[in-house]
């Protein structure tokens, strides 16, 4: 006897071939009805026996295409209608709600096929389907379909037409579907030169250039990248010297696996990462010598570690089919600090003075993605930077955030708007300090609000006023304004994403953030949850020495140390870094920290691990974030079990540390063996810590978040450790540790407390 169901799905579901998929999978199974896109998700009619019915449902749930995400499935009985077969009706729009929007995904293999057997997509870099290409970075409007992308400008050939409206073919509704008949194409311009040419033509060009040593401008998915010869030092050194990049380490595009593990360490979940359709960039351990030529010392300078990634797009296993060598440097295609260029006008101005040609296409990018970038600790993917492939994905919460629009922090920025019992945050921004960067970061936010459908009710930032991210909330005159505590919205954030909502012990350990005492926090345990906290325990002040100024010196931090620890006789430590300073700029440091002259108090233990890096004389002066402490952890030995003493009374006191450290370098200790004792000593104050707290709070989770958890020695040496005394850890894997995290945590908390004042 049949039935009859409509069904309505939430989540990421469309480009994502879900459609196709329900199409395929209800005429299969004899099933009669509908499926259509709205902006609120996927509606289905189906209609057919109950079994069959049940059946269809279960199958939905764990057969959907790998790219959906599915959160919710409602199925309510409904009247039987007249409905000779099933079929995929017109999209509709209907309502101020939204569906999930797909990100940006990689080729797939069935489409690499194509490029090499279809007559139509011979080579042809832009092949993509129901199950890859290019989504967010071209989307205009909801629902998805072409008339609100930028392939709106391309009209279908008979054959993509036919194929678009084929309901068993693989591209049937692939929005972006094109050939080499009707699609979008690539150019070459060398200098001034427009090069004509097939796309196979202009990759040999461009494959000659990378083996010169020359640069090259290329438009990715998400915006341009800058690429050179990766086993080519001079090529490197030159793309550095003319991107304005002096130390940071660039990111390596390898031609597959094998090529890879000739290169570095690769476990399983490395592999999975890399091979995903994400396609992030996976930070892996370097190894010593190889049969292959050595990649540029450049490009991790001096780091045990590179950022690996795989061909994404079409135009990537093109060019390796050409280019002889395993691997390029493919980095954003900006000026350092910038934002990731995306218009080809802006790439003419701004990549022609560091580029040698630019090969770019004629179709839109509407929304800039950076490279997304991983890290795998203990066995899971921790996000570094969310944004191709995983960002606008929505996280769905415990909490109604409806009307919720969260500002981020200032560095690593990001925002987040809440839709339903959902945060959808932005892709990563970038550090919100430069006109182009603020530009885009309010751009993006306006482009949201509309594509999202969200009106704002209820602003939240954080608290510290002069964050460019702050001064945002402020445009929105009238509404009503949270201002989080920094520290408070990072333990927030992993609570979010693990979908806590309890006290827990959090402890947040960052560079610097706004504590409500005026001072600057980033070595902090709390008692938190997701309405507010109780700091229970933090390590000492101490001066910083220029403020920001000494986050780019560090050898400014470490004086502070020094002279906190040992007074004025520092001076008499014949330790390498004080001579490499020289007095001439340490006396007027310690004249600024006894007047108290622009020397804000910090307990931050970013600002430590920068002192200690100084010390051994490892990174005097950063020239990208975190680099001491990145430093410091490449060289930690994996073999050291030892520690220096430290002190938790009413604080934590680190005087014992420095004075163990700085003997240790005048033994002449080892600096490998050094960095190794320093992380254990921070992993045995937070194992201690939290064990205090647990004791005398009665709690048994602990919640880490904050930039220093980005460590892969300190990160999974903590599980471990705390594992073993009984506690719960929770560390963030879906959205970054550091600041592009703090968004999340601004709107769980201001949804929490939203929620309370109503109760």
């Amino acid at each position: 006897m049949e039935t009859a169901l409509n069904i309505h799905i939430k989540g990421v579901v469309q480009g994502v071939g879900f459609r196709p998929f329900i199409y395929r999978l209800a005429s299969g199974a004899g099933i009669k009805g509908w499926v259509k896109n709205t902006n609120e998700g996927v509606d289905i009619f189906a209609q057919a026996n109950r079994d069959e019915l049940n059946a269809f449902l279960h199958q939905i749930k764990v057969n959907h295409p790998v790219a959906a995400i599915i959160n919710t499935i409602h199925a309510m009985p409904s009247a039987l209608a007249d409905v000779p077969c099933f079929s995929i009706i017109s999209s509709e729009n209907r309502s101020l709600e939204v569906t999930g929007i797909s990100p940006d995904i990689a080729v797939c293999d069935a489409c690499l096929a194509d490029m090499e057997e279809q007559p139509n997509r011979k080579h042809y870099p832009f092949v993509n389907c129901t199950n890859c290409g290019p989504r967010f970075s071209i989307i205009r409007d909801l629902p998805y379909d072409r008339e609100t992308t930028s392939m709106s400008v391309f009209p279908m050939c008979k054959s993509c037409k036919g194929e678009y409206d084929h309901m068993l073919d693989r591209r049937f509704h692939a929005q972006p579907v094109a050939c080499l008949d009707c699609g979008p194409g690539y150019q070459l311009s060398i200098g001034k030169k427009l090069v004509d040419g097939t796309i196979d033509q202009l990759l040999i060009i461009v494959s000659d250039l990378l083996s010169k040593g020359k640069i090259i401008a290329m438009k990715g998915i998400g915006g341009y990248h800058l690429a050179c010869d990766a086993s080519n030092e001079k090529a490197v050194k030159t793309l550095r010297r003319r991107k304005k990049r002096d130390a940071k380490p660039f990111a390596v595009m390898f031609r597959d696996i094998p090529s890879l593990k000739g290169y570095a360490h690769i476990s399983d979940f490395e592999q999975h990462a890399l091979e995903s359709w994400r396609r992030p960039i996976v930070i892996v351990k370097k190894r010593g010598r190889t049969k292959e030529p050595a990649l540029s010392p450049s490009i991790s300078s001096g780091l045990n570690t590179v950022g690996a990634f795989l061909p994404s797009m079409p135009l990537h296993y093109l060019l390796f089919r050409i280019f002889p060598l395993p691997a390029i440097v493919l980095t954003s295609g900006n000026l350092s600090a910038n934002p990731i260029v995306k218009d080809d006008d802006a790439a003419r101005e701004q990549l022609v003075p560091i580029a040698d040609a630019v090969l770019s296409y004629n179709r839109e990018i509407i929304h800039r993605t950076d490279d997304s970038v991983v890290r795998i600790m203990n066995s899971k993917e921790h996000l570094i930077r969310r944004s191709r492939g995983y960002a606008p994905t929505p996280l769905h919460l415990s909490l109604k955030t409806d009307g919720i629009l969260a500002f981020g922090a200032e560095l690593s920025s990001c925002f987040g708007i809440g839709k339903g019992e959902n945060a959808i945050l932005s892709q990563y921004i970038g550090d919100l300090k430069t006109l182009d960067t603020y530009l885009y970061y309010e751009k993006e936010m306006t482009d949201f609000l509309h594509l999202f459908r969200m009106k704002p009710e209820l602003l939240v930032c954080d608290m510290h006023p002069d964050y460019f991210s702050s001064k945002q909330a402020l445009s929105f005159p009238g509404l009503p304004l949270i201002r989080v505590q920094h520290h408070h919205a990072h333990i927030a954030s992993c609570m979010a994403e693990h979908g806590l909502d309890e006290k827990v012990i959090g402890v947040a350990f960052d560079g610097t953030g706004l504590g409500t005492d005026e001072k600057i926090w980033g070595g902090e345990f709390m008692v938190c949850d997701l309405s507010d906290f109780k700091r229970i325990l933090h390590f000492d002040y101490i001066s910083l020495p220029g403020g920001d100024r000494a986050v780019e010196e560090p050898w400014r931090t470490a004086i502070a140390y020094l002279y906190h620890v040992f007074g004025r006789d520092f001076h008499q430590l014949p330790l390498p870094f004080l001579k490499a300073v020289g007095n001439n700029r340490i006396l007027p440091i310690l004249k600024m920290i006894d007047l108290g002259i622009n020397c804000p108090m910090v307990s931050s233990v970013g600002r430590l691990f920068d002192a200690v890096a100084a010390i051994i004389n490892l990174c005097l002066e950063s020239t990208f974030q975190a680099e001491g402490p990145m430093r410091l952890e490449s060289i930690a030995a994996n073999n050291c079990n030892n520690s220096y003493p430290f002190r938790i009374e009413k604080t934590i006191g680190v005087d014992e540390t420095i004075r163990g450290v700085v003997d240790d370098v005048l033994k002449g200790v080892d600096s490998t063996l050094i960095s190794a004792k320093f992380h254990n000593t921070i992993i045995s104050i937070i194992v201690d810590s939290v064990m205090l707290a647990a004791q005398k709070e009665k709690l048994n989770k602990v919640v880490l978040s904050g930039g220093v958890f980005q460590n892969k020695y300190l990160t999974e040496n903590i599980h471990m450790a705390l594992k073993r005394s009984g506690m719960k850890v929770y560390s963030q894997e879906k959205v970054p540790a550091n600041d592009g995290g703090i968004a999340l945590g601004q709107l769980i908390i201001a949804a929490k407390r939203r929620t309370s004042a109503c109760v």
